[in-house]
């Protein structure tokens, strides 16, 4: 099942006229076009964003067809060069992007959001100097804010646009960061539950992903030692996610 091709042309004709002229006051992205995208991890269909606010192209990878439905397992996931593309064990980027499309794959239903947000927001070439000072003893939050920028610079108000265009009405969201659930909440998307996406660490992301648990308050923890499938099966709306702070 994937969005049928009616709905594909009725969607693309409707974007046509979708107003974003005001998009560097105003978060708006247009659909710009759908295409089927066979991968290892299944047939997905992808969906092309155009974004005026940040200048930038972003993706959905879309499993089924999501549009009006409820309870869409969904994975927002910013985009990360040296990690998805060149393999770095310095993060787990890589590896949650491969583990959500391939359990995402499993199902009938579920969408990847990936977001041009490298680095955190701060882009490539701030994030490899972000590399260099962590090289010199610093942790990720310590290098950014040397750096002159936030912990994390990333907004969610283009993947909330994103989930509005494809008329989804309430997710689960395959995610350990609850900003993500509080700032998708502050825009208006309907959170009914988390679903764990932990990886085990490996002795170059190490200190990495513990920055990210005692500083970030990412939800990392004992449950990192359980399949991640099983999970899967276990959490969702029963799940109630944090509230914004």
């Amino acid at each position: 099942m994937a969005i049928p091709h009616a709905t594909v042309e009725r969607v693309l004709e409707e974007n046509k006229d979708h107003d974003c002229s005001e998009g560097g006051k105003h978060v708006c992205v247009r659909i710009t076009a759908i295409a089927d995208l066979p991968t290892r991890f299944g047939d997905f269909q992808v969906v092309a964003f155009h974004s005026p606010f940040d200048g930038k192209e972003h993706a959905a990878l879309v499993r089924g067809d999501p549009l009006g439905q409820q309870h869409v397992p969904v994975r927002l996931h910013s985009e990360c060069l040296t990690g998805d593309a060149l393999g770095s064990l310095r993060c787990d980027c890589r590896d949650q992007l491969e583990q959500a499309l391939k359990e995402i794959g499993k199902r009938d239903l579920g969408i990847v959001l990936y977001l041009r947000q490298e680095g955190r927001g701060i882009g490539f070439e701030n994030k490899i100097k972000a590399y260099q000072l962590q090289e010199q003893g610093l942790d990720t939050i310590e290098a950014n804010r040397a750096l002159g920028f936030r912990p994390d610079e990333r907004d969610y108000e283009v993947a909330a646009h994103m989930l509005n265009s494809l008329n989804v009405r309430s997710i689960q969201l395959m995610s350990n960061n609850p900003d993500k659930i509080a700032d998708l909440k502050f825009h208006g998307i309907e959170v009914e539950g988390r679903i764990p996406i932990v990886i085990p660490p490996n002795p170059h992301n190490r200190r990495y992903l513990e920055t990210k648990r005692t500083k970030a308050g990412h939800l990392l923890g004992p449950s990192s030692g359980v399949e991640f499938s099983e999970q899967l099966d276990n959490a969702g709306a029963d799940e109630a996610p944090p509230s914004p702070s």
